[in-house]
């Protein structure tokens, strides 16, 4: 795997799996907090009073075929932070120089700000010793022209609480007529990403048998318990839509077209579970989620970009699935985020 090594690119400096054959997924590098973000408890960190939560001063760079960078967008539409927080598209192929910018390509962006070649560049720019991988999403201050943070799950978290007065007044987490709360939030991120979020890409990139099976075992094992879970439920925590949903979202909306065949993640299609399916075609449904969904991206990074997995980098074609199709998840308690009445 590719990696930045004291500032320079490396082709040769990565390995993503350990002596036995499991996927590890190297940390994230940059992770400040910007000013007013509520930081949860499990997190090692303040807000940084040099990072001021103002509008047009904060970039988003992300990939639509990412479904750590999708969390990112899924918020920013949602919350509707479109005019307040800009944001550059990468090619949905990553080749040996990285995440690139390819404006001429459908769905793709130049470098609004920098009118950078590749996404490496702006780590250099941030950091010019900077040792470590080059991912999305990548949250960019303007003013102190430098990455601000590049976890997801951080950069979600942000959105949801130090840009809460730059968008709609919508809200991704529970209030205080909800019987939940942010720490129920929390857990169940926690609780999703091991065995789902990650399990899928320890699957796919397994070396070995044993690896494999952990993998699937996990990841169908919690599919299972959450296609329990959401039987009698709108949504994971509470009654709203929350970070949490989005955090499953991002796995589920790629899962038959790209991880059960290309991850090998094939006990089971979601489009075959009683509660899940119907639950994701509920939240593509909901207002500001499909624009933010390129399929195409998603195949052709997924097919196209894993030579190791998909040697050939023919792009497979199915399933034909209908995510409009009537649900009738409405029919439970809950609702999806809703903005203010003046906006």
């Amino acid at each position: 795997m590719n990696q930045l090594v004291n500032g320079e690119w490396r082709t040769d400096a990565y390995e993503t799996t350990n002596e036995e054959g499991a996927f590890e997924r190297g940390e994230t590098t940059f992770r400040n907090w910007v000013a007013g973000s509520d930081v949860p408890d499990h997190v090692d960190a303040e807000p940084d009073e040099r990072f001021q939560p103002e509008a047009d001063r904060y970039h988003l760079y992300v990939s639509y075929a990412c479904p750590w960078a999708h969390r990112t967008l899924l918020a920013r539409s949602l919350l509707g932070l479109e005019d307040a927080i800009g944001v550059s598209v990468v090619d949905p192929y990553r080749g040996e120089g990285g995440w690139q910018f390819s404006s001429e390509k459908d769905g793709c962006t130049p470098d609004h700000l920098h009118d950078s070649d590749y996404l490496r560049e702006l780590y250099v720019e941030a950091d010019p010793d900077a040792t470590c991988r080059v991912t999305v999403p990548v949250l960019w201050d303007t003013e102190e022209e430098t990455i601000v943070n590049n976890e997801s799950r951080e950069i979600l978290r942000m959105l949801s609480t130090a840009f809460a007065d730059l968008g709609n007044d919508a809200s991704l987490l529970p209030d205080a007529s909800d019987d939940a709360t942010v720490a129920d939030v929390d857990e169940a991120i926690t609780d999703i990403y091991e065995p789902i979020n990650n399990g899928v890409y320890r699957a796919g990139f397994a070396t070995s048998q044993g690896a494999y099976d952990d993998a699937i075992d996990d990841l169908f094992d919690a599919l299972d318990r959450y296609d329990d879970r959401l039987a009698d439920r709108r949504y994971l925590v509470g009654d709203s839509l929350t970070e949490a949903d989005i955090c499953l979202f991002t796995t589920l909306i790629r899962f038959d077209q790209v991880y059960h065949t290309h991850f090998m993640c094939n006990k089971r299609f979601v489009h075959q579970y009683e509660h899940l399916w119907p639950y994701l075609r509920d939240l593509y449904q909901t207002e500001g989620v499909a624009e933010t969904v390129n399929m195409d991206h998603i195949k052709e990074h997924y097919y196209t970009t894993h030579p190791d997995v998909t040697p050939t980098g023919i792009i497979a074609r199915g399933p034909d699935l209908d995510f409009e199709a009537p649900h009738e998840r409405g029919l439970l308690a809950g609702a999806p985020p809703t903005p203010t009445a003046d906006d």
